[in-house]
């Protein structure tokens, strides 16, 4: 299968604990701290209950090191770590269509750094489009607050533009070409399922 992408060229494709909110303060707008994460949670919390949609964040492995059993019915875990995700963080279905995204922010204003994303979430990637899922990734400027929607052909294309030796970064100008500006709301917070609709004609 062969993707077409901004730059001409063709190209095959070849950790955070979720923050439950608290009932009564879901979808407030008035909270400007959350981070990237919580909002997505939050967004995603909504589209559930008004049967929207069905995604979530897939939970974070981890390794556990040592555990004792000071009862023969009971254990406890003394060490453990996270272990780095093989995949992207969000998963679901909408409308039929299996959808799978990476969720990133950072605090440079001009650039995104490609170093935020690891070879084996660009490798799920391009197993998911390769399976026809509709897969993406959402970036936030921190310091504006501005979160895009980006298709994941589009970063693949800047991923091998590094690997080929070019620079290390999407620009700020190349994310508002090929990309989709999301405005925050109150319900709900991220509507990334809105961008869905108009570039995939689930309407």
């Amino acid at each position: 299968m062969n993707f077409n992408y901004p730059n001409g060229k063709r190209y095959i494709p070849e950790k955070k604990e979720t923050i439950k909110l608290k009932k009564e303060k879901k979808w407030s707008y008035s909270n400007r701290g959350m981070t990237l994460e919580e909002d997505i949670n939050t967004t995603n919390e909504y589209y559930l209950e008004q049967n929207i949609a069905a995604i979530h964040k897939k939970p974070t492995p981890v390794q556990i090191v040592q555990v004792d059993y000071p009862k023969r019915s009971a254990a406890v875990i003394k060490e453990a770590y996270f272990k780095q995700a093989s995949t992207t963080d969000y998963n679901g279905v909408y409308k039929g269509r299996y959808i799978d995204f990476e969720a990133k922010e950072t605090q440079n204003p001009t650039s995104f750094p490609l170093k935020n994303f690891h070879d084996h979430q660009i490798d799920h990637m391009e197993k998911i489009l390769m399976q026809d899922g509709i897969c993406f990734v959402l970036l936030r400027f921190s310091l504006t607050e501005e979160i895009f929607f980006l298709e994941a052909h589009h970063l693949l294309t800047f991923w091998k533009r590094m690997k080929d030796g070019g620079r290390k970064s999407i620009t700020k100008e190349e994310i508002e070409a090929f990309g989709h500006l999301i405005p925050l709301g109150y319900q709900p917070r991220i509507d990334y399922i809105k961008k869905i609709d108009y570039l995939y004609n689930l309407k």
